[in-house]
């Protein structure tokens, strides 16, 4: 087992790596949609979906 750990070590890190950044992606978005902040990080202002993207319905 220590000989292919140590033949693919660089891949493992790779690996580590990557999961690494997706988790930290996944836990900022997760902490945005609950403080309520809007995913692409604009505003709605200008937006032609303002008020569809964030999880506010409007009253029809």
């Amino acid at each position: 087992m220590a000989e292919w750990i140590s033949a693919n070590w660089a891949t493992i890190a790779a690996l580590v790596f990557v999961a690494a950044l997706i988790g930290i992606a996944v836990f900022s978005i997760i902490r945005n949609k609950r403080k309520g902040r809007t995913s692409c990080g604009c505003g709605c202002s200008a937006c032609p979906m303002a008020g569809e993207c964030s999880g506010k319905k409007k009253k029809a």
